[in-house]
């Protein structure tokens, strides 16, 4: 499990077909293999790590497997990417933005990107199917960031970036035109599930 509030900003280093090798600045160890990373949202598996290059501590590698290739913007990872990464949760950990389970549900597109005071204000497309589980004031998951939604509008929604997530994130370098990836929120997801399981139940059956 993850938070959504991102801890460090990795570049890939190599990419070949589902393996990408990722720069961090984590001191990460031989206990670390087999941990798990959230990158760009994806909770990815450390299977290798070494010595990072130049300014980087560390350099770990991912195997992606085609349904996330499939299913992600990380099939267009290429050499001197950015991406967002996160550790996973520790049971000590503070959880300051919300529950994210890095099981990314679909690419989403950024609209528009404009000037809202000190903030930056992105709306953002969805798939229609999606769009049931995205509300006002909830939650949501946007490469790997936990962000606030603000208005909804069919399957459109806006969200706004302080500063401070945009020089921390690869956000300040995004978007009208970019696609990002998009994890729902996992009380959204289940309420919707309990709610679509009693209208079935409810529903008046046919007499024969």
């Amino acid at each position: 499990m993850f938070t959504g509030l991102i801890t460090d900003i990795g570049e890939v280093r190599a990419a070949e077909g589902g393996k990408f090798q990722i720069a961090c600045g984590y001191g990460l160890g031989e206990e670390h293999i087999g941990s798990s990373i959230a990158c760009n949202g994806c909770c990815l598996t450390v299977t290798n790590i070494q010595a990072g290059p130049g300014s980087f501590v560390s350099l770990f590698w991912v195997d992606v497997s085609n349904e996330t290739l499939a299913r992600t913007t990380l099939g267009a990872w290429a050499p001197g990417a950015k991406v967002n990464l996160e550790r996973s949760l520790t049971p000590s950990g503070e959880l300051g933005g919300h529950m994210v389970t890095g099981h990314v549900d679909a690419v989403a597109s950024i609209v528009s990107r404009d000037a809202d005071g000190d903030s930056v204000r992105f709306e953002i497309q969805v798939d229609d199917a999606l769009a049931k589980f995205i509300a006002a004031k909830g939650s949501v998951a946007l490469n790997g960031v936990s962000l606030t939604v603000n208005e909804v509008a069919g399957a459109r929604f806006t969200v706004n970036l302080i500063p401070h997530t945009l020089t921390h994130t690869t956000w300040g370098e995004l978007g009208r035109g970019d696609n990002i990836n998009l994890e729902v929120d996992l009380l959204a997801r289940y309420v919707a599930r309990i709610m679509e399981t009693r209208n079935q139940k409810d529903a008046p059956r046919e007499r024969g």
